[in-house]
């Protein structure tokens, strides 16, 4: 059997049940690596899941809210029992509210995608930025969105600007001694999240998942 080129690596996918995160976790399986699948949906992870052994592959799902500090901090005690590290940690996972008046946003949807885009997001580059550096190649990748709509977006937008900021503070300081830390824009893609901005939008032009991390995800595998 031929050598893979993420053969033995662990890798950490949160929010992995739809869109760019479950094509992640594919993408990753498919050369070699072994995914732990991080989501709230149960379903979605059962069906990746399926589409990982139809591939050969191998998974761990961990059903979970991310914004769930405690479940977080022991899957990532439980990694570490386990093999010592993770090496990967891809984050796809994503809160969104329903498109909103900049005058109308609810309490309840800006404390949600707060804590989902921001809360969260901190608190799991503090949990697992230990976990990946035990690697010998520790690699985090996140996801932008710099297309957001204008007009009515205003709760979403200003949670992703306050990740990207966060992201980008967390790879200039890892810039010379790790972990790598990339963040990558995705074609627009028939996701759930999009169809929150673009109701009844033709979604045929729209990239492909599958294509979207064959184009991205090449920065995890190894060089030279």
């Amino acid at each position: 059997m031929s050598k893979k080129p993420l053969d033995g690596r662990i890798a950490l996918v949160t929010g992995a049940s739809r869109g760019i995160g479950a094509a992640s976790a594919l993408w990753l399986v498919q050369r070699g690596a072994h995914v732990v699948a991080v989501a709230r949906t149960v379903g979605g992870l059962e069906d990746l899941d399926d589409r990982i052994q139809a591939a050969g592959g191998s998974a761990t799902l961990a059903p979970m809210d991310i914004t769930d500090e405690n479940a977080l901090a022991h899957l990532c005690r439980s990694l570490h029992e386990r093999w010592g590290r993770a090496d990967i940690w891809v984050h796809a996972a994503i809160h969104v509210t329903a498109l909103t008046p900049a005058g109308h946003i609810r309490a309840k949807d800006l404390d949600a995608n707060i804590a989902t885009n921001i809360r969260a997001l901190a608190r799991a580059i503090a949990l697992i930025e230990p976990l990946i550096a035990a690697s010998d190649d520790p690699t985090a990748l996140f996801f932008d969105d710099t297309r957001i709509e204008k007009k009515f977006a205003g709760a979403y937008a200003l949670s992703k600007a306050a990740g990207r900021a966060l992201i980008q503070s967390w790879q200039a300081e890892t810039a010379r001694h790790g972990p790598a830390v990339h963040l990558l824009e995705p074609a627009p893609m028939p996701t759930a999240t999009r169809a929150r901005f673009h109701p009844g939008e033709d979604r045929g032009p729209l990239a492909d998942p599958m294509a979207e991390a064959d184009r991205l995800l090449d920065v995890l595998l190894p060089r030279g």
